[in-house]
């Protein structure tokens, strides 16, 4: 590791940046569909999940360019996700990253077509990549479209919406948020190590840090919306409780959910060391995820 971590992550999140503008722009008509995504991709998303792709593949060998084009389509499949949750139908959000969400900003059928549209052109970068072979892209497809899906991060926004003004078991939040963050933080690291080489028992050690990542982040996002700083998230503190989510510091107390994320980082790095890549970046951003403000 030659550079500070933000150093790292700025320059991923440029490469990132420049990478999936460039390639809505080439795919897309001049227009207000065009205008509407570019938009929300636009919007200062941290592109975590591309960093960790990338990360990951760089653990076991592999380079950007390998990776990019996946990294990108993850990031598609997000910000269409955040463009659909922020709607009058789900979460009822008017800001996102401290500007009007998409709906706000044109009108909610725009929102919703600029949503599917980067969907679909998630998978359409991914089938193009002639960085990746034959046998990665049938694979990364397969499989982002499992993350994204009925079983994956769908799943987890429906049983989300249907928990709304329940109480409910810390088993279940974890479930919820298992499906709805952290497939697809699987898929980033999964489709990252597979692209770099890494072999069967490596990918299965890093199906674990993966799961606990997806937990950190969420426990994270729940204690920033108690203690966290309007201007820096964005939106306003408190809407979780606003919108009668169950989080982990209304189950276990702000302490309990602090402890418990602590235990989870420690069980994310002990299944990092397994996978043999403890000494990288990806134990580094594990605890940038654990501790970031926003």
């Amino acid at each position: 590791m030659s550079q500070p971590l933000n150093d790292y992550i700025k320059a991923k999140r440029d490469l990132v940046n420049h990478y999936l503008r460039d390639y809505i722009v080439q795919s897309t008509r001049e227009g207000r569909i065009r205008e509407a995504m570019l938009y929300s991709v636009d919007a200062g998303g941290k592109r975590l999940r591309p960093v960790l792709m990338m990360a990951a593949c760089e653990a076991f060998g592999g380079r950007d360019v390998d990776v990019i084009a996946p990294a990108c389509g993850l990031e598609m499949v997000h910000t269409y996700s955040l463009i659909h949750d922020d709607l009058p139908a789900m979460d009822n959000d008017d800001f996102r990253r401290g500007s009007p969400t998409n709906h706000k900003k044109f009108d909610e059928a725009t929102a919703i077509l600029a949503g599917d549209a980067l969907l679909t052109l998630s998978f359409r970068i991914i089938s193009h990549a002639s960085s990746l072979s034959s046998n990665h892209r049938l694979s990364l497809i397969q499989s982002l479209s499992e993350a994204s899906g009925a079983t994956g991060m769908v799943e987890g926004q429906m049983r989300d919406m249907q928990s709304e003004g329940q109480t409910i078991a810390l088993e279940e939040l974890e479930r919820i948020h298992q499906h709805k963050t952290g497939e697809l933080l699987m898929f980033a690291l999964n489709a990252g190590a597979l692209v770099g080489g890494a072999d069967d028992k490596q990918l299965t050690a890093l199906e674990s840090v993966a799961r606990h990542i997806g937990l950190i982040f969420q426990i994270q996002d729940d204690i920033l919306d108690v203690i966290g700083d309007n201007e820096k998230l964005g939106k306003p503190i408190g809407s979780d409780e606003g919108n009668k989510k169950s989080t982990y510091p209304q189950l276990l107390g702000l302490d309990g959910a602090i402890n418990q994320k602590a235990s989870y980082v420690a069980q994310a790095l002990d299944a990092l060391t397994e996978a043999g890549v403890n000494h990288t970046y990806l134990a580094q951003l594990i605890l940038h995820l654990s501790e970031r403000d926003h």
